[in-house]
């Protein structure tokens, strides 16, 4: 396969004030185009050139040699569905309700599930990521990554991920990372979208 970057699926102004239109206009236009770019660039040659993105991800992350071609896949693959867990006027509590039952009882209530996920994106060091995964039994839990890695190059299944480099922040709210997770989880999360990989259950991926 080539990579490709998707189209975000709404204006670049649309998220505001939460994300700003300059804020997307870099991250996506920008940081994820070069992830796309490079990963192209590294994946030649490698033999993994027909198999899926999930595919390339996991098989380069199981191989040492193939670090930098995990790096920008696995940020590829990150964002293609960070744009898609955002949408305007997203957030809040009132979840689609088989998630919702899902989240409470994994978490004892959404509240505690939020103050998880935004402790694991405050003390992720540095640049990383911090999600909610399902394992391959369906139990719900949160996780934090370095850098690029994902839920899938541990074999767990990511069902809501929030991208805590800098680039996705640091023009909006400056250093304040909390305000910005406060922002994602309470008004910009697309939760139809993450209900749909929830209703899909575990993903299983070949190397």
């Amino acid at each position: 396969m080539t990579f490709t970057l998707p189209d975000l699926p709404y204006a670049y102004d649309a998220l505001a004030p939460y994300m700003s239109a300059e804020t997307l206009e870099f991250h996506h236009d920008k940081h994820h185009l070069a992830y796309v770019d490079k990963g192209n660039e590294l994946l030649r040659g490698t033999g993994l050139e027909g198999k899926s993105l999930e595919e390339i991800v996991v098989a380069s992350f199981k191989d040492p040699k193939q670090a930098g071609l995990f790096n920008q896949a696995g940020q590829h693959w990150n964002h293609i569905h960070f744009w898609n867990w955002m949408k305007p006027k997203g957030g809040g509590t009132k979840l689609p309700s088989g998630l919702e039952k899902a989240i409470t009882e994994s978490f004892g209530s959404f509240a505690d599930f939020k103050g998880q996920f935004s402790q694991a994106g405050m003390t992720q060091f540095g640049s990383g990521w911090c999600w909610l995964v399902m394992d391959a039994q369906g139990k719900l839990s949160v996780m934090k990554t370095p850098n690029g890695e994902n839920p899938l190059a541990h074999g767990k299944t990511a069902l809501l991920g929030c991208d805590v480099w800098e680039h996705s922040y640091y023009i909006d709210y400056r250093n304040a990372r909390a305000k910005y997770l406060d922002a994602f989880v309470d008004s910009l999360v697309n939760w139809d979208y993450v209900a749909q990989l929830f209703e899909k259950g575990p993903l299983s991926i070949a190397a």
